[in-house]
């Protein structure tokens, strides 16, 4: 019997078979656990916590672990700056794999001080976690959600919204000055690609081992990457099938534009986060620099359309496209953070970018080899130029 004479039931049953010995198969391991007889009798059990998240509360201290090894962990003693304190579990002080609880100190801690928490295990292994400075945490209400608001207006729509400005002097340059305008988009891209990656892998290895941190960046990213040129092959498909559905360029600008906003909105989430756990002031001199810093966007997201008359309406979507992501991201730093989350965002962040700059140096070679068409000290230029802005610019911003 062939594939093609099987019946849809068929086909159903040969696709659950494996799925259902399979489940038979992982209860059996968890079950009869093999791999226990290999252990020493009397070996302690593997531990693993880690602190997933602290919160500052007005008379306490309230932290988030997660049991990150095989073994179930029993949470006997917490201590903060060396001295044991009380606490209370939401989940119990067993914790299983991957379990996570939250803990309860009724510390007195002191505004603008490090304090140092301890998390003992019933083996006497302790786990700790350093609060650089204290800082009451932002709580869900109204006014931190304005306050989030305005810092990603500040530092994502506005500053893109200014670059776009630059569009009649954009329009009006000549093929080399165009060319050159892409070269310093390219530079900007790359630069952003390059912090995107860094800040997300840095934040990957120092999640638990569990969540494989690495693995989640590198998926997020080859996601976007797949996904962004699924867009952008439907839309130019979609191009070429009607009159209705926008030129090469604003294609390639709408792209940009994603791109750019889901690194803001990355960028959003670690702003928010860094005020929420207390690494930094956000002050004024931190909102110019990523002000100075995104500003460059807009230019990222107009030179595709150089070329070309869109109304103001395109330019102010395009616009938000690229700006509104911060604030989200400022949102879900500042009052939900995960640093799974920033990973994957991160990762989001650098796939998209990545793509744009490999649609945007194809555009600028087209029927040339790309190497080819980048040797020419113009080029070079403005290579060296978008990368020096950003890199400038983001020294502030850091």
């Amino acid at each position: 019997m062939t594939s093609a004479s099987l019946t849809v039931r068929q086909l159903w049953i040969a696709a659950l078979v494996p799925l259902v010995l399979l489940a038979g198969l992982i209860a059996t391991i968890l079950k009869t656990s093999p791999g226990d007889s290999l252990r020493p009798a009397g070996a302690p059990p593997i531990e693993k916590l880690s602190v997933h998240s602290t919160r500052l509360e007005p008379g306490g201290i309230v932290v988030s672990v997660l049991n990150d090894g095989p073994d179930a962990v029993t949470i006997a003693q917490v201590a903060v700056d060396d001295a044991y304190w009380t606490f209370t579990s939401d989940k119990g002080n067993v914790l299983k794999h991957l379990e996570q609880t939250t803990l309860r100190i009724p510390y007195p801690w002191v505004e603008g001080e490090a304090h140092l928490v301890k998390v003992l295990t019933s083996t006497g292994t302790a786990f700790e976690h350093e609060i650089p400075v204290a800082v009451l945490s932002p709580h869900r209400d109204v006014r931190h959600l304005l306050t989030f608001t305005l810092i990603g207006l500040y530092v994502g729509v506005l500053p893109v919204a200014l670059g776009l400005l630059w569009f009649p002097l954009v329009s009006r340059l000549g093929p080399t000055g165009l060319d050159i305008v892409l070269a310093v988009t390219i530079g900007l891209l790359l630069f952003l690609l390059i912090d995107t990656t860094s800040e997300g892998l840095e934040i990957a290895s120092g999640l638990p081992s569990s969540y494989q941190g690495v693995a989640l960046f590198i998926a997020a990213a080859a996601g976007a990457w797949l996904t962004l040129d699924l867009i952008g092959t439907w839309l130019r498909t979609r191009r070429r099938a009607t009159q209705h559905a926008g030129s090469a360029g604003a294609v390639l600008a709408l792209l940009v534009a994603v791109g750019i906003g889901l690194h803001n909105c990355a960028e959003g989430l670690a702003i928010g986060s860094a005020y929420a756990l207390g690494e930094a002031t956000l002050g004024t001199l931190l909102i110019v620099g990523f002000t100075l810093h995104n500003t460059t966007e807009g230019l990222a997201i107009i030179a595709p359309l150089a070329k070309e008359r869109p109304p103001v309406r395109t330019l102010a979507t395009l616009g938000l496209i690229g700006g509104l992501p911060t604030i989200a991201g400022a949102w879900i730093g500042g009052l939900v953070y995960s640093p799974v989350v920033a990973v994957f965002s991160l990762g989001l962040g650098a796939g998209a970018i990545a793509q744009v700059v490999h649609q945007i140096s194809k555009q600028m070679a087209g029927a040339r080899p790309i190497a080819e068409r980048f040797a020419s000290a113009p080029i070079v230029a403005g290579l060296v130029a978008g990368f020096a802005v950003m890199y400038a610019t983001g020294m502030l911003a850091g």
